[in-house]
């Protein structure tokens, strides 16, 4: 398994932090946690209810992770080339 880049994972949490109205820190902790607590408490009633969906089913976190889009974001944040 490929280490993420401290401060790549520093300046993606700020980006998502800000996006979600959370303090970076804050959700690392919750993120290292398994709580997306900051991240539901954000979304739509829709968004958050498919979110629920992915995350309880292992297969459709491969399947989303599979798709060109999140292989490039990883690679991105990983710095693979």
């Amino acid at each position: 398994m490929t280490k993420i880049d401290p401060s790549k994972l520093d300046e993606l949490l700020k980006v998502a932090g800000k996006k979600l109205n959370i303090p970076p820190d804050e959700l690392r902790k919750q993120l290292e946690a398994g709580k997306f607590d900051a991240a539901m408490n954000s979304m739509s009633k829709s968004d958050a209810a498919k979110f629920n969906q992915v995350i309880k089913n292992p297969k459709m976190i491969e399947k989303m992770m599979s798709t060109p889009q999140a292989q490039a974001l990883y690679k991105k944040i990983t710095g693979e080339k």
